[in-house]
């Protein structure tokens, strides 16, 4: 999951990263916000206009049949397009489902973990 996600939100394009989650997913886009559906998608759709790619570290997976948790260091760290400094990052808690189609997809999507 981290390196689709990963490989998502490096092309760019926020429709590719909102198909990693669950119809019902919920992403929390900061410290207590939480996010579903189109606010979910406009929420990442702002992370990805930061302009910098993010790299990702699976720290941990744990796994019980088709539902897993996922901690995930991640960072944006760079120069965006205008040659603004972008740093943010944090380690995500995650998890996630195996639908019937064999696909991992985020029920929850929290990548400030325990933050706020």
């Amino acid at each position: 999951m981290p390196l689709a996600f990963a490989a998502a939100f490096n092309t760019g394009d926020p429709e590719l990263i909102e198909r990693l989650y669950h119809p019902q997913g919920l992403f929390i886009s900061a410290p207590g916000h939480l996010t579903v559906g189109a606010s979910r998608s406009a929420a990442n759709a702002e992370m990805v206009a930061l302009g910098v790619p993010i790299d990702v570290k699976l720290r941990q997976v744990y796994s019980v049949d088709d539902i897993a948790l996922l901690i995930v260091d991640w960072q944006i760290s760079g120069l965006n397009a205008s040659g603004d400094s972008v740093d943010v990052r944090g380690t995500a808690t995650d998890v996630a489902s195996r639908g019937e189609d064999g696909f991992w997809r985020y029920l929850i999507d929290n990548p400030f973990g325990t933050e706020g």
